[in-house]
């Protein structure tokens, strides 16, 4: 080559000159453009949206011809369709090896199913992707192998599912709450009835409810109405049906349901079931439901969920398009439901219900020693069973739902009240705790406060009852007879000392944050201080912010729970406990596998000797002389003659939103028997925008102290001509001695 081209130099450099020549044009190679190594970049990509669920995602990255073939809605559907029927939680997918031709690329990848019903479905043979290039890009060529071999050509999954008989909710005696049965739902059609007194005894018999209260139901009812009334089980119904059969205008229907008996024994607590709502399918679904299922909403029923539904089997089975059966993939076989004891003594439950009657309140009593909770009622309250549409009384639901009441509220842990005098106990604490009070310090108790000067009088409640002063106390006495002027004494003294200090007390007797009962919805109280009050409304904690604090009022709040919690602390020497509502959880038949103990969360700061006065202050409430010295408590009248030794505290606490003026009624307080056969109880009651609390509040924890001991109750309110029964209205006597 070297040769040539050095001869072809010397012919051209010794022959003669040629004419100039047009120039050669610059060459131009052509190459084809090799398709980009990155298939398996590609392949990692749809695997990893296919992981996170981006459905967008992994279609953008099929191939031109996949995406002609298929839309983004059909391939998201086709995977929503697969991971539903497999009760999918997630999915693992992991490259195995790859191999790239030209413009064709395969990549093999292993899957595991992640599912809350048959458990991991992994795949035992490798999975092909195949690749092309095509447009600048690889593509997958999708098809629905690609999610699972077995699917290839359209065959589709289907979850046979096998779920176990949902448990039961019992109380602390084996009584059922929430029961698994037929029952009978209870109605009357006004215009077929033919003998209204013994519809109305038959009715009132069997559903232990008063007749007044069921014949109000359809006064001025149309004749073709049908009236909802109550359910009863059918065991009730079928030992009396001979009787019930033959009454003109009563109607029974009988539903497979979840049962709660009585129309609902503590229905804010134990909750109720309902089908899932629709915004919470995929939720459900994802956790091993098929979707149709019943589940708790609120309550116990919903908290106790996993155990009380159990953990449902099934058989994965693959069908193909034309619906012949296929094989199953996968199988699992359910786990047995479990019941939930709960601390709730069902007697002392109804009694507390029925003690607020017609009454706005709410009722909550603790074993002061443990936190167990013995009884909470609301009222009004609401019949968990119309929560099941098979039900012919849920028609009534809609009225419970648009109550203006709000009967699903929980008043008892998520009403918030003022505390009013109540809260004296806390002040009285902190007046010792700051070490510049005794339970000996004496005060003149007047009728009209003025340490603040002219402009901020306060009146104490002696003046508007027509009642003298009580002139000169000392602290414990002033906690007995609820001297305003002396704690808005110590409100001002505490607040020129520290003005946090009353707060801090408050929140160390268990006030303001949530008790952490977990089982139910509750609310947080308001203690308010310097920093709550400038975040909330941008202005400064003042002397009159503490004056007020110190009698429960300003923007104190608190929850009846709360309350009795602290009141339990009070009772019990000083120590905080976490409130309860469960007992033990039990598999049919079993043991339990669950069971909880009192958890101690908490110490009062107060010294021994300053909670015993503190005690002895409120065990003067409820008598009217010790050693022959009247005590002018301001609850004798409501416990007079009571066998059994209460201590505690009224309140009237002013509500500035009260649609009618009137304040709450307040009364806390614990039972001192010291019967190692009978624990001593204690207890907090809250009657809304009534009066005063031991006109109220008070009366109606008597007659829980009477049924908790006694059985039944013994006492008639001053309202009441007979038990359960409202008497007519008369003028109100002029007080005697003490306030109500």
């Amino acid at each position: 080559m070297l040769f040539s081209i050095l001869t072809l130099w010397f012919v051209a450099g010794c022959g003669p000159r040629p004419s100039p020549a047009t120039p050669l044009p610059t060459p131009h190679f052509t190459f084809a453009t090799p398709p980009t190594p990155d298939h398996e970049g590609t392949a990692a990509a749809f695997l990893s949206a296919w992981e996170r669920g981006d459905y967008a995602a992994m279609y953008n990255l099929l191939s031109p011809l996949s995406q002609a073939a298929i839309t983004l809605e059909g391939f998201t559907q086709r995977y929503t369709d697969v991971a539903q029927a497999m009760t999918q939680t997630s999915v693992e997918t992991r490259i195995l090896s790859s191999l790239a031709q030209g413009t064709d690329a395969q990549v093999s990848y292993s899957v595991t199913f992640h599912t809350a019903v048959v458990g991991d479905i992994v795949s035992r043979q490798p999975i092909v992707m195949p690749l092309i290039y095509s447009k600048g890009r690889w593509g997958v060529s999708w098809s629905d192998g690609l999610i699972w071999s077995q699917l290839a050509g359209g065959d589709y999954l289907v979850m046979d599912y096998t779920r176990p008989a949902r448990a039961n909710i019992y109380d602390r005696n084996g009584h059922g709450l929430a029961v698994e049965t037929n029952a009978v739902a209870l109605g009357i059609i006004p215009g077929q009835i033919t003998d209204e007194e013994k519809l109305l005894d038959a009715l009132s018999n069997l559903l232990d409810r008063r007749r007044e209260s069921i014949q109000s139901l359809y006064f001025g009812a149309q004749p073709d109405w049908y009236i909802p009334v109550g359910e009863a089980s059918a065991e009730e119904v079928q030992s009396r049906l001979n009787y019930l059969s033959g009454i003109g205008g009563l109607q029974m229907s009988t539903i497979k349901t979840r049962y709660y008996p009585n129309g609902g024994i503590a229905p804010h607590v134990v909750g109720y079931t309902s089908f899932i709502p629709e915004d919470r399918l995929a939720e459900y679904r994802a956790r091993g439901y098929r979707g149709d299922e019943r589940v708790g909403m609120a309550g116990i029923e919903a908290w106790g969920e996993e155990y009380l539904a159990g953990k449902p089997g099934g058989r994965l089975n693959i069908y193909s398009p034309s619906g012949a059966f296929v094989g199953t993939l996968a199988q699992s076989q359910p786990q047995a439901s479990q019941s939930i004891t709960l601390t709730i003594d069902r007697d002392l439950q109804q009694a507390a219900q029925a003690a607020l009657g017609e009454l706005r309140g709410a009722i909550v009593i603790l074993n002061p020693n443990t936190g167990e909770v013995l009884a909470m009622a609301s009222n009004p309250a609401y019949d968990p069973n119309l929560f099941d549409p098979t039900n012919p009384n849920s028609i009534g639901l809609p009225t419970v739902l648009n109550d203006p009441h709000r009967p699903l509220l929980n008043r008892a842990a998520q009403g918030t009240y003022p505390p009013g005098s109540v809260f004296k106990i806390v002040t009285m604490a902190a007046a010792l705790d700051s070490g510049t009070y005794t339970p000996d310090a004496r005060y003149n108790c007047p009728a009209y406060w003025t340490e603040l000067g002219p402009n901020f009088v306060k009146e104490d409640w002696t003046v508007k009852a027509g009642l003298p002063p009580h002139g000169e106390v000392t602290l414990q006495k002033a906690l007995t007879v609820s001297c305003n002027p002396y704690f808005w004494h110590i409100g001002l003294t505490l607040f020129n000392a520290d003005p946090n200090f009353l707060a801090n007390e408050a929140r160390a007797y268990g006030l303001g944050p949530a008790t952490d009962i977990e089982q139910v919805a509750e609310a947080d109280g308001v203690i308010p201080d310097a920093a709550w009050k400038e975040a909330t409304l941008n202005e400064t904690w003042s002397t009159g912010d503490g004056v007020n604090m110190a009698t429960g009022q300003g923007y104190v709040l608190v929850t009846p729970l709360q309350i009795a919690r602290m009141v339990s602390a009070v009772a019990n020497g000083g120590t905080l406990y976490r409130p309860q509502l469960v007992l033990s959880i039990s598999p049919p038949g079993g043991p339990p596998t669950l069971t909880f103990q009192p958890e101690v969360v908490g110490q009062l700061p107060t010294l021994p000797e300053n909670l015993a006065a503190i005690q002895d202050a409120l065990r003067n409430v409820t008598r009217r002389t010790v050693n022959g010295v009247y005590t002018g408590g301001t609850a004798w009248q409501a416990f007079k003659g009571l066998s059994i030794p209460v201590a505690g505290k009224t309140g009237t606490a002013e509500d500035p939103g009260s649609p009618n003026g009137l304040p709450h009624s307040w009364f806390v307080g614990y039972t001192v028997k010291n019967d190692p056969n009978k624990p001593d109880i204690a207890f907090a009651v809250v009657v809304e925008n009534i009066g005063e609390g031991s006109e109220y509040a008070a009366p109606i924890a008597r007659r829980i102290v009477e049924v908790y001991f006694f059985g039944r109750p013994y006492t008639l309110y001053p309202w009441e001509s007979s038990f359960g029964v409202t008497a007519v209205p008369t003028e109100t006597p002029s007080p005697l001695e003490t306030p109500v």
